[in-house]
């Protein structure tokens, strides 16, 4: 029976926690922050506030206490939003064993430092003397469609393949199937940058734009995440799959994308501010992930133009018409050039 530590009680956290419960012969602790979720789950066995509707298996316990959270546990999957990765796993730090297997499966980068999850979790645990064994886990996959057992498949990239097959054998179900890759990059960049597409995807629908401006704007938001993710060290066939396109095309058109929601209420005239204090809690990874994509973007040299008129929108005010229009009138290019 493995004993598997959950980081992070938001909707992915606790969808992942209902796989992993489901499949039996697992010990899932939950580490959870706020109080009334873990009230919620001790009552009730459904997180409230973040997945409501969605039962959670007797075997998964919920904790605010990270040192029980950890507590011999075997696979550590972390699931907290990027800006508090670093915090959360400095206070991780003195609990964490060289014999863990650390699964990140954050979809973000770190706004300041421009680090992917899995750069900052080795940044912090090398402090210790040895190397964190690491993984990503990413792809298509909404929480509450995980939750409730419709068929999803996601992928782990790890450069260490026992740790890559430890987790497909693990976390697979007939209703959870897991991929192995070991294009780390690739994965956690692409599943990092489709939330800003998604984004704009969302300024789109709140535009009134049809179907063909948002078939544009996967097909060229694609070919940005691909030049960022090679120039980065990340293959192009990644983006193929499912943390690349997948992942993209989901974000992008289902209704349950927190990013395109942000997204469609800058297109109807709404303020940032205003559109993230009616979230309740829930984070858009992709408001911080643009910033930090920009950074990237700059540093290596890379054009994004949808990338950086999602930027003007979210940080300098700019009228979305004003940054579609912006994007139709650039200078020609070629569709397959490898700047455009």
């Amino acid at each position: 029976m493995s004993q598997i530590a959950v980081i992070g009680a938001g909707a992915w956290g606790t969808a992942l926690s209902i796989v992993l419960g489901r499949k039996g012969g697992h010990r899932i602790r939950l580490w959870v922050f706020e109080k009334e979720v873990r009230e919620s789950i001790a009552a009730r066995r459904v997180n409230e506030l973040f997945l409501p509707g969605q039962s959670i298996p007797e075997n998964v316990s919920a904790t605010g206490n990270l040192a029980e959270a950890l507590r011999d546990a075997e696979i550590v999957v972390s699931v907290m939003p990027s800006q508090h990765s670093r915090r959360l796993f400095q206070e991780m730090r003195p609990h964490l064993k060289r014999e863990m297997l650390l699964v990140s499966a954050t979809k973000g980068v770190e706004e300041k430092t421009l680090l992917r999850m899995t750069e900052v979790i080795s940044q912090i645990i090398r402090r210790d003397s040895f190397l964190p064994r690491l993984g990503a886990l990413s792809g298509p996959s909404f929480a509450k469609e995980v939750a409730r057992g419709d068929p999803t498949a996601i992928t782990i990239a790890s450069k260490d393949p026992d740790l890559a097959g430890t987790v497909q054998r693990e976390f697979s179900d007939p209703r959870f199937r897991v991929y192995t890759n070991d294009d780390v990059i690739g994965v956690e960049l692409g599943g990092s940058l489709k939330n800003v597409i998604a984004i704009a995807a969302g300024v789109c629908d709140g535009l009134g734009l049809g179907h063909n401006s948002i078939a544009a704007l996967i097909t060229r938001g694609l070919a940005e995440i691909t030049r960022l993710v090679v120039a980065c060290g990340g293959r192009q066939e990644t983006m193929s799959g499912l943390a690349g396109l997948g992942d993209l095309v989901l974000t992008c058109t289902g209704g349950l994308s927190r990013n395109r929601s942000v997204g469609v209420e800058l297109g109807r005239g709404r303020k940032l501010p205003e559109i993230m204090a009616g979230m309740h809690g829930m984070v858009a990874e992709g408001v911080f992930t643009t910033h930090a994509a920009v950074g990237l973007a700059r540093a290596h040299s890379v054009e994004m133009p949808i990338t950086e008129q999602m930027y003007a929108i979210l940080h300098n005010d700019k009228s979305p018409r004003d940054a579609i229009h912006e994007l139709m009138t650039r200078t020609g290019k070629s569709e397959i050039a490898l700047s455009s």
